[in-house]
């Protein structure tokens, strides 16, 4: 139950944040939104309001706002290439098209930032000891093996000496599948033991490198952190997930990465429901980065995309005139196949995952 819970928190909370930025840029600019709707069709419930019909929908896997004007998911072809209208996303000029269609991602990743910010002005800020003393043992890893324990001094790494974290870090990444000996000192007593880390992706100096590793962490303490501090460091965090999710996006086009390891609502399910366990900090902490994943996913220039959108916008700008409307309904029946095929891979994997049981 707290799966289903945690997933419906989770993607109810993007989905409405993403949707009601289109909403307000929508209004500010005097577009006619004609429906606002959580989840896809078939509907469950819906109320008119003004012009704007508020939905509720049985397929939670997104959402939509329908603006007057605009060819989108919908492909409605309602309206002919007649003279636009006033309050149509059509009759805008360009960098009202822009701001609305990039409002969703804005919305998305000022949620992270918001999150990221509260989380430190709530929990602090975790400040790591210089000293290359070990705090956390992570269970099924080389060190955990090799019988390494928290409190433990690493003094050598293959008989190099190292006397802060760093050091001793930078050491152990270069060893991935390499035999190890490393020399520590544990209640006044020299210990060696011999372990061999193992290859992982990691993000180092902000880029993802298999490097090697041994299961341990530094010992630190937490320092209270003041409002303006908390938001540089929700900025940070943001930036930091935002640049992390590039990269990995990179890795995937460029065949680094397997797209095998794409996942999908399934495996956000699953990882929800793993951070609602371990507490509600947790939870919207996995919010914040699935909101800034979802906000570049949704500025790429793909059609039916928000940046896809924008691409189209932009395009007119340039030639000064609109695009016929066949032609927006193509662009837009060439997104939804992409969108429909990335769909389908990663619900594969996401049921290869859960069979498999990783």
């Amino acid at each position: 139950m707290i799966y289903i819970i945690a997933t419906i928190i989770v993607l109810g909370i993007l989905v409405f944040v993403h949707e009601f930025g289109h909403f307000l840029a929508a209004k500010a600019t005097g577009i006619r939104v004609e429906t606002f709707s959580l989840g896809f069709p078939p509907k469950i419930v819906c109320k008119k309001w003004g012009e704007t019909e508020y939905c509720l929908s049985w397929i939670p896997l997104g959402g939509y706002v329908k603006l007057s004007g605009m060819i989108d998911e919908s492909l409605d072809e309602s309206w002919t290439e007649t003279e636009p209208q006033p309050w149509e996303y059509r009759a805008k000029p360009g960098w009202v098209k822009v701001l609305v269609s990039s409002a969703g991602v804005i919305m998305n990743l000022f949620l992270a930032v918001i999150i990221f910010s509260v989380l430190t002005f709530q929990n602090g800020i975790a400040v790591p000891a210089e000293e290359p003393v070990i705090g956390e043992v992570v269970s099924g890893m080389p060190a955990e093996s090799a019988g390494l324990q928290k409190g433990d001094r690493i003094l050598s790494i293959n008989g190099h000496p190292v006397d802060t974290w760093e050091e001793m870090t930078v050491e152990i990444q270069t060893l991935a599948d390499q035999e190890t000996q490393i020399e520590l000192s544990r209640d006044h007593e020299i210990l060696q033991v011999i372990l061999t880390p193992v290859p992982q992706q990691s993000v180092v100096d902000g880029d993802i490198k298999t490097v090697g590793m041994i299961g341990v962490s530094a010992d630190y303490s937490i320092r209270q952190a003041g409002v303006f501090e908390s938001v540089k460091y929700g900025f940070r965090n943001t930036g930091y997930w935002l640049n992390l999710t590039v990269k990995s996006l990179g890795m995937v086009i460029t065949g680094k990465e397997s797209l095998k390891n794409i996942g999908g609502p399934i495996m956000i399910a699953q990882l929800a429901g793993e951070s609602a366990k371990t507490g509600a900090g947790a939870l919207f902490g996995f919010i914040a980065i699935i909101s800034v994943n979802l906000a570049l996913i949704n500025i790429l220039p793909i059609p039916a995309l928000d940046g896809g959108h924008i691409v189209v916008a932009v395009t007119e700008s340039i030639l000064r005139r609109e695009l016929r409307l066949k032609t927006k309904i193509r662009i837009q029946q060439a997104g939804m196949a992409i969108l429909f095929t990335l769909i389908a891979l990663v619900l594969v994997n996401d049921i290869f995952r859960l069979f498999n049981g990783s």
